[in-house]
């Protein structure tokens, strides 16, 4: 069969979407889950062992963005060469193999070096599975919200995993005197994604390959989404903030080990339990206003700990995040499958992606030069949150395309 052959989608893709989804969802729980949002439970450990301020610290995650976005740019031409699932799986067991590699060195630079080069990798996996999830999805229209939210959501099948696993194997290996205990926790994040990427590899094989991708898809002007985008640059800009500090704002301020654990198991399970949160939502609006709600819920539940030590404030903030953020990622997907052709959507979902990294890629650092100086972590949570407000208000500006807008030629 040539590379890009179309082929019908299996019986079991027709009658267990929700499976496939899960199947899929496995996924962005080994691009995000483990690969990028565990470094959160690491920073405290790897920063005191390592002697890092805030700033390398958080450039660690900048620098797992800035591969991120060269891994959005070289994913579409990939697809052009190879079959969505063949990328899928090639990035997934290529993250699974990258995660070990941090427990083998203590070199700040080969850090940073692992760091992106595991972002290159978890972009082949978020740029393919998104397209693969929204064919799904077309199968099945009147469950597409739910299917999207799924894959997005599965994300905190690996938050959920690692916060309950890391804490204890590197409580195992301080008792058995290992000189970096942190180096434990990365071997058992590797395997947690290896295993995740076997599972996800026969129903990724039994997705449909669309003829659209064969022709190398169709064009669009990305001005047409230009509020869809803006508001997305500025929500990778604050949520990143949260999700690389929150953990060692806690230890900062000295809440209690389990109580830390069970605060990132929540927002693990509640980012998985959004998929069915905000369905109904993403299949209603077609324009940016579902990617405008969740950001000011965002900006909300990062204020909290910014403002407050109170335990009923912080775990409302962690329930509150865990529920949103994955769904505004999965509104932009949900913004492309309302407003652009099959054809389009390869380019709309990399370009989503591409302007997600850039955000991504400035505010870890940020984040982390204003947590230097005197505010400390409370100020650059202030910071990311201001960052979500803007995109509210820049998202609800996007409106629904017209039957012509968007769909000729140009970007």
């Amino acid at each position: 069969m040539p590379p890009h052959a179309a082929h019908a989608p299996s019986p079991f893709i027709l009658r267990h979407p929700i499976l496939t989804a899960l199947a899929l969802s496995l996924g962005t729980a080994v691009a995000l889950g483990v690969a990028r949002f565990s470094y959160a439970l690491l920073l405290a450990p790897m920063r005191s062992d390592l002697g890092w301020p805030y700033l390398i610290a958080g450039g660690m995650n900048t620098g797992n963005a800035l591969g991120y976005l060269l891994g959005a740019l070289l994913t579409p031409r990939l697809m052009r060469r190879y079959q969505a699932h063949r990328v899928l799986i090639a990035g997934a067991f290529a993250t699974a193999l990258l995660s070990f590699l941090p427990a083998l060195t203590t070199d700040t630079l080969l850090q940073l070096l692992l760091r992106i080069v595991t972002g290159v990798t978890s972009a082949l996996i978020f740029v393919s599975g998104g397209l693969l999830v929204s064919r799904l999805a077309a199968l099945h229209a009147h469950r597409a919200g739910l299917l999207l939210g799924l894959y997005y959501g599965g994300t905190g099948i690996g938050i959920v995993a690692a916060s309950l696993l890391v804490p204890p194997v590197m409580e195992a290996a301080a008792a058995q005197g290992a000189p970096h205990p942190w180096q434990w926790a990365w071997i058992l994040l590797g395997a947690l994604a290896l295993v995740a990427s076997l599972v996800m590899t026969l129903p990724a094989r039994l997705m449909p390959t669309s003829p659209a991708q064969a022709a190398g898809g169709g064009t669009w002007r990305a001005r047409s989404l230009l509020f869809g985008l803006t508001g997305y640059l500025f929500f990778g800009l604050g949520y990143i903030g949260y999700m690389t500090f929150v953990i060692a704002l806690l230890k900062e301020e000295g809440m209690a080990p389990a109580r830390i654990t069970l605060f990132f198991a929540l927002l693990g399970a509640a980012t998985f339990a959004s998929s069915r949160i905000w369905a109904r939502m993403l299949d209603r609006f077609r324009g940016g206003q579902s990617l405008a709600i969740l950001n000011g819920l965002l900006c909300l539940a990062t204020l909290l700990p910014a403002m407050t030590a109170a335990p009923v404030a912080v775990f409302a903030s962690g329930l509150l995040f865990g529920g949103c953020f994955l769904s505004a990622v999965a509104s932009t997907t949900a913004m492309v499958r309302h407003n652009l052709p099959p054809a389009d959507w390869p380019a709309g979902i990399s370009a989503f992606t591409i302007i997600f990294a850039v955000g991504q890629i400035i505010g870890p650092s940020i984040v982390g030069w204003i947590a230097d100086g005197a505010g400390g972590l409370q100020r650059g949570l202030t910071f990311s949150a201001l960052m979500l407000l803007a995109g509210a208000l820049v998202a609800w500006r996007q409106r629904p395309l017209g039957t012509g807008e968007g769909r000729t030629a140009g970007t």
